[in-house]
């Protein structure tokens, strides 16, 4: 499937303000949460073992304090599918503006725009199993679990970061090359 430049640079501008937007909404309810209970959600990615989790959920005993966890953990499903079209549309914004179609590097692109993708499940599945915890109680298993989802989501996030700023250095490459007048023949 083509689609138009155009229509790419915008889907890819749509998807990564919304991104934006919403992760600063959850960054603002997250360090809330950890002014008011001393832990946020963000500090679930940190732990990896049974014992790491009952400080925190003695922390979030109090009402209000783990329906706010839970919320920001809800909230985080928004932001998955946001942040993956973002960084998949990067990839293929930086792709088209570096790279040769079918040569290796076009390729390689390809297949890094993708990375996002999967890093949204891992995080799903990372969320998934601390919200698992924090209604029924950490195990070391599932801890371990959502330790290892966690890291892998976070060398996802890496790449897409990447693909980010290849698709900003494209956009200002483009735009330079629009301004620039065209060069007279010999």
């Amino acid at each position: 499937m083509r689609i138009a430049r155009q229509t790419l640079n915008r889907r890819w501008a749509a998807a990564t303000t919304a991104a934006v937007l919403v992760f600063a909404v959850l960054a603002i309810l997250d360090q809330r949460l950890k002014a008011l209970s001393g832990y946020s959600t963000f500090d679930l990615q940190k732990l990896s073992a049974a014992w790491q989790y009952r400080p925190l959920l003695v922390a979030w005993a109090p009402v209000g304090f783990g329906l706010r966890a839970g919320f920001n953990l809800g909230l985080d499903y928004l932001f998955m599918p946001l942040y993956a079209a973002a960084f998949f549309l990067s990839g293929i914004v930086a792709r088209e503006g570096f790279t040769r179609p079918g040569s290796r590097p076009y390729r390689i692109a390809t297949l890094l725009s993708a990375v996002p993708i999967a890093g949204a499940f891992l995080d799903a599945g990372e969320n998934a199993a601390e919200a698992w915890m924090l209604l029924t109680g950490a195990t070391n298993t599932v801890a371990r679990i959502a330790f290892t989802l966690s890291s892998a989501k976070t060398v996802a996030i890496y790449i897409g970061l990447l693909l980010l700023a290849g698709a900003i250095l494209a956009r200002v490459q483009a735009r330079q090359q629009a301004k620039k007048p065209p060069e007279r023949g010999a």
